[in-house]
């Protein structure tokens, strides 16, 4: 089997599972008789307040730039010293490109940089790694914080969740085969990579320049500021789940501990590899919100689809934006002060 029809079915089961989940979800929503759900989906939009609406998409563009910048604070102990705006726009691109490959965008952004800013693609791919493993701890701190103010709650959903159940036993042999697989196959990768030259050089050139980029934090001249970015990135994407759930005439009595938790629930969700998180998030949060807080499960879907859908489209704008700019940019020609691509010491 071909590669290209090997990707092109991974992306067919990866678009099919979305489907079905967001099929699952809307099975959920239940209208009058006579009434049409989508009719139904735009009764809730109408009915949501537009101005906590737009109020969420600043501060989406705020986290951005906030994202951008300390993506640039990791490149600089690095030599390389993008415009803040190359750094925007090529974040944007990622986040474009993920609503259709999952993760698709973590090495997308870092090659639209390199068109503008030469940055080697290895050195900017090393620094988005170290990004994700920040943002994993601060997602499990967000976690825990969550599960301290409301265990209670949080534990009793987890419950009716369908997982953890079947025969062990099954599971820790597919567990046991793929470890195998992966030995396997790792060890014919490291003996073809050693018998070829070529292959050897680019492995390690690579190698050499993702390893700069996950160990620039710790060449940070200001790692108190590095912190401060990533703790921020966080909170004003917990105050754009506040300015929705607020928007929502169903939702809008909830408090603080509410939104944490659903905020949880959703970063969850989007964590899945599916297109955006989309199906997972479909699922997951309209049963946090009918199990944990009593909201009909109607105008619990209904503002799930809305509050995604409206997240959505806000990228999709910022993105496609993103991708002409670059596209003018890189045929204006080079305007950064980004040097030449200097040979990778060994």
């Amino acid at each position: 089997m071909s590669s290209s029809l090997k990707t092109f079915l991974q992306y067919m089961f990866i678009l099919a599972a979305t489907a079905l989940l967001i099929w699952f979800s809307l099975r959920g929503l239940h209208v009058a008789e006579g009434e049409n759900k989508w009719d139904y989906l735009k009764h809730t939009w109408d009915s949501a307040h537009k101005g906590w609406l737009l109020l969420m998409a600043v501060i989406a563009m705020a986290s951005h730039v906030v994202r951008a910048e300390r993506w640039r604070m990791l490149l600089t102990p690095l030599g390389e010293s993008p415009k803040l705006s190359h750094s925007f726009f090529s974040l944007m691109v990622g986040y474009l490109v993920n609503l259709v490959i999952p993760r698709g965008g973590e090495v997308s952004r870092c090659y639209n940089l390199y068109k503008l800013d030469k940055i080697p693609v290895e050195i900017s791919f090393g620094t988005v790694v170290l990004e994700r493993i920040v943002d994993v701890l601060c997602l499990l701190i967000l976690i825990a914080f969550s599960f301290i103010l409301e265990s209670q709650k949080l534990f009793a959903f987890i419950e009716t969740l369908p997982i953890g159940q079947g025969d062990h036993q099954s599971k820790y042999t597919v567990l046991l085969y793929l470890v195998g697989g992966l030995v396997v196959l790792g060890s014919v990768g490291i003996w073809f990579v050693r018998k070829n030259k070529k292959m050897n050089a680019w492995v390690m050139k690579t190698w050499h320049g993702f390893k700069d980029g996950v160990l620039s934090v710790f060449k940070l001249k200001n790692k108190g500021l590095f912190i401060f970015h990533s703790v921020l990135i966080w909170l004003l994407y917990f105050a754009m789940s506040y300015a929705v759930i607020k928007a929502f005439p169903a939702t809008s009595e909830l408090g603080f501990h509410a939104v944490l938790s659903l905020f949880a629930i959703g970063s969850i969700a989007m964590a899945a590899p599916l297109p955006g998180g989309t199906g997972s998030y479909h699922v997951l949060v309209p049963q946090g919100l009918v199990f944990l807080y009593s909201i009909p499960q109607s105008d619990a879907v209904a503002f799930t689809f809305i509050f995604h859908g409206w997240q959505t489209f806000i990228m999709i704008v910022a993105g496609a934006i993103s991708l002409i700019a670059t596209s003018f940019l890189v045929k204006r020609g080079p305007v950064s002060s980004s040097k030449e691509i200097q040979p990778i010491k060994e």
